[in-house]
């Protein structure tokens, strides 16, 4: 299947029009390259990503091959000034918390040329210029506006949040940080030429969807610490806010929240949700996603024992019972071409 047969396949499941979609994943290439090696050498962080989207080119699987610059949750707290550090075998991770004045500095800060937002344009480059037209490049991590916040003021922000006398400095902090995401976003938007409001995302696998009215990715898993009141009053609006100008968001957390769960799929603005699988009860996720017509995009659970036929059923068939539209990242799953292909048209059967 093209590329862009498995676009309006996918514009067609967004309508409500044919089966939920599965992202089989597909041969991992041999060897690996050092992640320190690749964050220091866009370059090679590009062959490395584009090598892994090679692989399910001509899978037998929903997912459009996709590369991205892989360059943590660090990515948008590294463009306001703050410090990361890379330990072997981690992902980066934030240095020291940024002052109050430095965090009011941000808003004078041009991402265009800040170094990391540098690291983003080079692997772009590598990608326009490699002509590899099936497989498509998109966003680096771009944590939600009160993980962006969490990072540049640390653990203060727990404290503040419920302090009525630190309110002022709380809504300062996040407005600034809602205006970093947003420029961030749109300058990612004019290096990958993307409309505002579309977007293929494969959420750090080789694998994406493409979502025809959302435009960014906001992954919120600090917001799991709070209260239903501090997610509903101060969290969620910021979450709405950096959504709207792109016309939507698709969103993850890790952890579990069903409170914040149920108000993601509340939103008109959220088109999806992935979660760290194994933490929530599939039907019950299933179902509150129907309810509001968000689509599930996420990993599930298999059972113990569960073969692929046995989990393909299972789940198939919760998604038939609840009337849900999903996305499935299969946990258990066939490495033959010819049950990877069984797998998906089972899939397709029990959920067109």
């Amino acid at each position: 299947m093209t590329l862009e047969e498995k676009i309006h396949r996918h514009e067609a499941f967004w309508r409500g029009e044919g089966p939920s979609l599965i992202l089989i994943p597909g041969p991992e290439p041999a060897g690996s390259v050092n992640y320190a090696q690749q964050s220091a050498d866009p370059r090679l962080m590009w062959e490395y990503e584009v090598n892994r989207a090679r692989a399910v080119i001509d899978w037998p699987t929903d997912g459009i091959p996709t590369a991205r610059p892989n360059l943590g949750v660090v990515f948008i707290p590294a463009i306001a000034g703050q410090n990361y550090r890379l330990r072997d075998g981690q992902m980066p991770w934030p240095g020291e918390p940024l002052t109050e004045e430095a965090i009011r500095a941000v808003c004078d800060v041009d991402v265009s040329r800040s170094e990391m937002m540098g690291r983003a344009a080079t692997f772009y480059a590598c990608h326009r210029e490699s002509g590899e037209h099936n497989v498509i490049a998109y966003h680096p991590d771009t944590q939600g506006v009160f993980d962006i916040a969490h990072m540049l003021y640390g653990k203060g922000i727990f404290y503040d949040v419920i302090d009525d006398a630190r309110g002022h400095w709380v809504h300062e902090l996040l407005d600034t940080c809602l205006d970093l995401y947003i420029r961030v976003s749109r300058h990612l938007k004019q290096l990958l030429d993307q409309s505002s409001t579309t977007m293929i995302h494969g959420h750090a696998t080789a694998q994406g969807v493409y979502l025809p009215h959302a435009g960014v990715r906001v992954s919120e898993d600090t917001a799991t610490l709070f209260s239903p009141r501090t997610i509903e009053e101060v969290i969620m609006p910021y979450v709405e806010r950096a959504a709207m100008p792109f016309g939507g968001a698709f969103a993850h957390f890790c952890g579990r929240c069903e409170f914040l769960f149920e108000q993601l799929c509340r939103s008109s603005w959220i088109r999806a949700i992935d979660l760290q699988h194994g933490m929530h009860d599939p039907r019950w996720l299933l179902e509150r996603c129907a309810e509001s017509r968000t689509v599930l995009y996420s990993r599930i659970e298999a059972q113990d024992g569960e073969t692929w036929p046995d989990y393909t059923r299972r789940l198939a068939g919760l998604v038939k019972e609840t009337g849900a539209r999903c996305v499935l990242r299969p946990t258990v799953y066939p490495a033959h071409r010819e049950e990877c292909a069984a797998m998906r048209d089972l899939w397709h059967e029990f959920t067109a």
